[in-house]
């Protein structure tokens, strides 16, 4: 029962990060143009200040800063390949087994 919860859990934080990975190309756009108003010093402070606030506005996980790299089998957030989008441990192991093509172990 408890390893059904967790692995439902590692399935959902991939689904959030998914919605944030898509909120985040949704908003890039706008939220570079806010940010260049807002870090101009020669605009007046009344246009940074609105602009800034729109910037503040946005939906906060349309920043690429939450987006997080995780493992696609496991959900795990550190030691990810970005790569092939897996943990070490996962890489490892399918490495090992042959099902990742042109992956073999180093020998020398």
């Amino acid at each position: 029962m408890n390893s059904m919860v967790a692995l439902g859990k590692k399935f959902t934080r991939n689904i959030q990060d998914n919605k944030r990975r898509l909120l985040s190309a949704k908003y890039e756009l706008r939220r570079k143009l806010y940010k260049a108003f807002v870090q101009d010093p020669q605009l007046p402070p009344e246009m940074r200040e609105a602009h800034q606030y729109k910037l503040a506005k946005l939906p906060r996980n349309s920043s690429f800063t939450r987006i997080r790299n995780r493992c696609i089998f496991t959900g795990r957030p550190r030691a990810v390949y970005e790569m092939f989008r897996m943990s070490r441990i996962v890489f490892r192991g399918l490495a090992a087994r042959g099902a990742l093509q042109g992956v073999k172990k180093a020998s020398w």
